[in-house]
């Protein structure tokens, strides 16, 4: 795997961080992650290819280790990609996915337990993804999204952390946050965004990619893999396990 690189200065970050301090842009923890500098970008080439994976993985994988040793509020993980910039609302979704299988396979072949707080099972109504043994919620943000909030210039995958929205509900704080997000939400939209659920309603898989779907609808990843199962595309890391990332037995 490759050691995590800086991308702050990259002009794709740069471009996605002017899109977050955009007044009208409605997640204000995503407006707060940036002002504290607590939003860690990494740049990927194409979301239609596996090409970068071996780099978001172990990136990902640091902010949880960071994450654990300073667990402040409003930390966020967003990967942005250079393109496709013509992907539909279904393209975008397929790969989407495609990416996430592809991160959770290399998390078990790792022997990366899943988040024991959420859910395995897509269709289960408390899923999360899950990676170096915590739970995210993924938010797709693409050119073609119909929903404004969710419409950047190329395509983006933002892990947040459920550890967090846990934490804010503990304080309190988690429903005025709520409320803010969907009033600016339906202000920059002029209507609520329908597929909104609240964890433990319906799985949160039918929010990732923003598109608007059905109750017939069936999220296409495919599960997580026992731990050391073999996959097609996935091969064991040249070097040796890294044992001072989380959930190794360091």
């Amino acid at each position: 795997m490759q050691l995590p690189r800086d991308d702050r200065e990259h002009p794709r970050a740069e471009a996605f961080r002017d899109f977050i301090r955009n007044p009208p842009f409605p997640c204000v923890g995503a407006k707060s992650a940036l002002s504290r500098g607590r939003m860690q970008i990494v740049v990927a080439r194409d979301i239609t290819s596996g090409w970068d994976d071996m780099r978001i993985y172990p990136a990902l994988l640091a902010f949880v280790a960071r994450y654990r040793q300073q667990p402040d509020l409003f930390q966020s993980f967003a990967v942005v990609f250079e393109g496709p910039g013509d992907l539909s609302e279904e393209a975008f979704e397929q790969n989407l996915w495609a990416r996430a299988q592809s991160l959770t396979d290399k998390d078990a072949w790792l022997g990366q337990p899943h988040d024991a707080r959420v859910a395995e099972d897509p269709e289960n109504p408390h899923f999360s993804l899950s990676f170096g043994g915590e739970a995210f919620f993924v938010v797709g943000l693409h050119p073609h999204a119909s929903r404004p909030a969710r419409r950047f210039s190329s395509p983006v995958l933002v892990f947040n952390l459920h550890a967090q929205f846990e934490r804010l509900r503990a304080e309190g704080r988690y429903e005025k946050l709520r409320a803010s997000i969907l009033e600016r939400d339906q202000a920059l939209a002029g209507s609520v965004n329908p597929m909104l659920a609240r964890h433990g309603e319906a799985s949160e898989a039918r929010q990732y990619s923003g598109r608007v779907v059905d109750a017939d609808w069936r999220c296409p990843m495919q599960g997580r893999p026992a731990p050391g199962a073999e996959s097609d595309d996935w091969h064991p890391p040249v070097l040796p396990l890294d044992r001072t990332l989380p959930g190794t037995g360091a």
